[in-house]
């Protein structure tokens, strides 16, 4: 046989999901294994989240507070102590304000938990 009557061998294709396309798990997680393990760095950690959580429940409260403490006061007002007025906002003004200082807690309390997550998780990076 020549070489020009022999015909090249015929070729493969592998298919399959490109390798940077699937997600590996990480070799060591570092900040999930400090926390996990105990160690003073994941004390650390922890404690931030916590102080932070308390920082938002701490404003909450204050809010509150500064809410429930301001309507005695308002009452005092001389227009303001008999009638049905008394009662429109005991049973309806208060509550649209107590429920945007809940918002506003679960808001915060949220953000606070997304942000240990990504610390956590850029640290593994």
């Amino acid at each position: 046989m020549s070489e020009e009557q022999q015909t090249p061998p015929r070729r493969e294709v592998v298919t399959g999901v490109p390798r940077g396309a699937r997600p590996r798990p990480p070799a060591y997680a570092p900040a999930r294994s400090e926390i996990s393990e105990q160690t003073t760095l994941g004390t650390t950690y922890v404690r931030a989240l916590m102080r932070s959580q308390l920082r938002a429940g701490l404003g909450a409260l204050a809010a509150l507070g500064l809410t429930v403490a301001t309507l005695p006061l308002l009452f005092l007002l001389p227009g303001l102590r008999h009638g049905p007025l008394v009662w429109a906002v005991l049973g309806v003004a208060v509550y649209p304000v107590l429920w945007l200082i809940a918002h506003r807690y679960v808001r915060r309390a949220e953000r606070n938990e997304a942000d240990f997550s990504g610390l956590v998780a850029d640290r593994e990076g």
